[in-house]
């Protein structure tokens, strides 16, 4: 696996955080913790997965399905409907 670039996962991280405690109150420790821990997150890290093409929203929309499915490849955005 090749990581990704610390300082691209460090906005994603900031941007999808953000979201997370805007939309769930959480705190941001939790936020962080919760999307790190996340395979939406390992997926972000892959750089060979391209995750970075999306947005943050979009990735903030995976690590919803994944939260609602287990797994962010039910997303909209990686199946392509």
């Amino acid at each position: 696996m090749k990581r990704l670039d610390p300082e691209i996962i460090d906005y994603y991280n900031f941007e999808v955080v953000n979201m997370i405690v805007e939309k769930y109150g959480y705190s941001q420790m939790d936020a962080f913790r919760m999307f790190v821990l996340s395979k939406t997150h390992e997926m972000l890290e892959n750089e060979e997965c391209g995750l970075t093409s999306f947005g943050a929203g979009a990735i903030f929309e995976m690590w919803e399905t994944e939260r609602g499915t287990g797994d962010p490849k039910n997303s909209v955005y990686i199946r392509g409907e």
